[in-house]
């Protein structure tokens, strides 16, 4: 005789976190859910609020340095390891999980200008104001050899050293930029294009030949280690302070710019830049790709770090604190969920990528949750109140005031151009885009 029994395991229809809440079945029919947008949008915009009540950006410091902290370094196989540099010549390698300094050495006379990790991850580089770069050990644990493995000397300060990815070689520049293997006591190559000292160079991440610089003559230089001279030559208004590629475009790289302007630039068409990123009030001093290339971090004399998307003007995120002083160096960690700040107060502080996001984690009920609260905030994000909630931001009082000033200077620009555009000849006054003025001269 065969009987049929009816079988339920709870799992079925129990919540997994609290057993006495029943899961309560749903039918999808749209038929029989006419106000499915009104109830989409109302938690689009509860869910926008939440994101600004719970934005704590603002982890923690690294409290050790003694001057003012100019160079940092992230280690290219180990995320908790970070290297840093400071105005008196002192370098500390620190573990950002447990937030300590692990060892330290007093490497230069003067500034550290520049910190540079080996690729392989055994050891870093550093150059300074005393004319020598120094290569130095790096254990597994950070802790640092006490004496430079090797010592260059150069005839002139070096600004700043970045390492090849792709070989055996790095770059220094200063008076010239030149090309270095670590088993020669001399320069393999140097290139010089005028009279002016370059101040930051930067290898390519994925064409490992190519890398750029910034000249104090308001030019970017893009060399090719390959060739025995500079490949071209751009100069824009002001200075470029910092610059940095992409990693996932070879062609696209981003400088920091004096007027207190980023701009992205495609080498393949160097007579205007792709986007001019905008926001800063004061000068900007550096700036570090996310490992994605999608976003990027900036720091400035304005005494605030922003992040920008890619292709966008605006900046999506500012973060600032009252003891924070003129940020001098930025970068964004490898795994692409912490920003690290330099300033000039000593200090290195940790930042998340995304101001609100859950630092631990995530259970399948909040993961689902936290994707289902991003595509309502993506469907219903060019609704008036929620950009406006979104984009709302405070910032201090002086960036407050600045920002508006700026605001009216350039409404008086166009409306000065449009006036003598109105009272002059036809074509007389060509009405140019603002990235067409903003590149001087284009030199090959």
């Amino acid at each position: 005789m065969k009987v049929k029994v009816l079988c339920r395991n709870p799992d079925n229809y129990l919540r997994e976190t609290k057993k006495d809440i029943h899961k309560v079945p749903r039918n999808y029919d749209p038929s029989l859910h006419p106000f499915e947008a009104p109830r989409e949008y109302i938690r689009a915009l509860n869910a926008t609020k939440l994101e600004r009540v719970f934005a704590k950006p603002f982890i923690g410091s690294l409290d050790g340095h003694r001057d003012g902290v100019h160079s940092l370094a992230k280690h290219p196989t180990r995320l908790s390891l970070l290297l840093s540099g400071a105005c008196d010549g002192e370098i500390r390698a620190w573990d950002l999980a447990r937030r300590q300094c692990v060892s330290h050495v007093q490497a230069h006379d003067g500034f550290v200008n520049g910190l540079c990790s080996i690729p392989d991850g055994t050891g870093f580089m550093s150059c300074g104001t005393d004319k020598t770069v120094k290569q130095w050990s790096l254990g597994e644990d950070g802790i640092m050899s006490h004496e430079p493995v090797s010592t260059l000397l150069g005839k002139t300060v070096f600004e700043q050293i970045d390492h090849s990815y792709g070989n055996n070689t790095f770059a220094t520049c200063g008076q010239q930029v030149d090309i270095w293997e670590s088993d020669r006591a001399e320069p393999v190559r140097s290139f010089t294009w005028g009279v002016d000292s370059v101040h930051a160079v930067k290898f390519n991440p994925i064409e490992t030949n190519l890398l750029a610089g910034c000249a104090a003559d308001r030019s970017i230089l893009l060399y090719d280690m390959r060739g025995s001279a500079p490949l071209r030559k751009v100069i824009l208004k002001l200075k470029s302070n910092a610059l940095a590629w992409n990693p996932m475009e070879a062609f696209v790289f981003t400088v920091a710019n004096e007027d207190y302007n980023l701009y992205s630039f495609d080498i393949r068409k160097l007579s205007m830049p792709l986007t001019i990123h905008k926001d800063h009030v004061s000068a900007v001093m550096d700036l570090d790709y996310s490992p994605t290339g999608t976003e990027f971090v900036s720091g400035s004399f304005d005494k605030t770090v922003r992040i920008f998307s890619c292709g966008q003007q605006r900046s999506r995120e500012v973060y600032h604190t009252k003891r924070m002083q003129r940020v001098s160096v930025v970068r964004w960690s490898l795994d692409n969920k912490y920003i690290l700040s330099g300033s000039m107060e000593m200090n290195i502080r940790v930042w998340k990528a995304r101001a609100s996001e859950k630092i631990g984690v995530l259970n399948a009920r909040e993961r689902t949750a936290f994707n289902y609260n991003e595509k309502l905030k993506e469907k219903f994000g060019h609704h008036p109140q929620v950009r406006r909630i979104s984009r709302h931001r405070h910032v201090p009082k002086m960036i407050y005031h600045a920002q508006k000033e700026l605001r009216q200077i350039e409404e008086s620009k166009r409306r000065k151009e449009a006036n003598r555009r109105a009272h002059s000849k036809p074509g007389a006054v060509p009405k140019l885009s603002e990235k067409e003025t903003k590149v001087v001269a284009e030199k090959e």
